[in-house]
């Protein structure tokens, strides 16, 4: 297992920071969650024009800042200059407690510095492939291989992660790769199948198919491969997930995880 993975004990996750407690993917919501006792925090990475690594979730900027425009056509002093709690609230609009207090879009680095204790699990968005080799020249430039695991929906990303990386830094699959797993579970292979991933990065259910189970966990177990759950608010489904044995869960709600797991 990893050093990201700590001790072995369940992870939880502080999913954006928190993002329907604190504006979401801002040191701001960083920063709450470190001092609620988070150390693993899942956020989002993409490409500002002029190539540095930001910490953002939308390819537009408009649900979350007063900007507009796709996040990979600004320079990062242009996103710098964005308020990245303009949109945020907590009643459905009506109040935004975070305008205009200087809430900013952080870069990656920046996010990192917040703690050494704070892992941080980086989904890479936009539709750059080359933010893979950005990812992994930042990792290498700052010898934070222990501190954060590499994803993305898109398999081709995670996959170009891997070939520049190795068995370096902990990953998880794209979406293919996730179905590759499931099936196998489904179709009882997967004890003869190989999966090059540390992490499986899971909803409990897509659509109608239920995708995490017993079995589900089982089978990743046996091949050492933990797995996450996202994005879950309900106490009611976490207390669920525990009793499945899986190894993380990812939460809008930081504090509701804390006293599901305590209580």
């Amino acid at each position: 297992m990893k050093p990201y993975f700590g001790d072995g004990r369940r992870l939880l996750f502080a999913h954006r920071g928190g993002a329907k407690r604190w504006p979401e993917n801002t040191l701001l919501a960083f920063e709450q969650a470190h001092a609620l006792g988070y150390r693993w925090i899942e956020t989002d990475i993409h490409l500002s024009a002029d190539g540095e690594l930001v910490v953002f979730h939308d390819e537009t900027l408009e649900r979350t800042t007063d900007g507009a425009g796709r996040v990979s056509d600004r320079t990062l002093a242009e996103l710098k200059a964005l308020d990245a709690a303009h949109r945020f609230s907590r009643d459905g609009g009506r109040t935004h407690p975070y305008r205009g207090q200087g809430v900013r879009i952080p870069t990656l680095e920046e996010a990192l510095a917040l703690d050494p204790e704070l892992h941080l699990n980086l989904e890479m968005k936009g539709t750059n492939p080359a933010i893979a080799d950005a990812l992994w020249g930042f990792i290498e430039a700052h010898g934070v291989h222990d501190r954060v695991l590499a994803a993305s929906a898109k398999d081709a990303f995670t996959e170009r992660f891997r070939g520049l990386a190795g068995d370096r830094v902990a990953t998880s699959p794209g979406v293919h790769g996730i179905l590759r797993f499931w099936l196998g579970v489904r179709h009882g292979v997967w004890r003869w199948m190989r999966f090059p991933f540390d992490a499986l990065q899971v909803p409990i259910r897509h659509g109608r198919l239920q995708v995490v189970d017993e079995r589900f966990v089982r089978a990743a177990h046996r091949h050492g491969i933990q797995v996450h759950v996202w994005t879950i608010d309900d106490p009611r489904e976490m207390r669920w997930l525990l009793a499945q044995g899986v190894d993380g869960i990812m939460t809008d709600r930081p504090e509701v995880l804390l006293h599901t797991v305590a209580s």
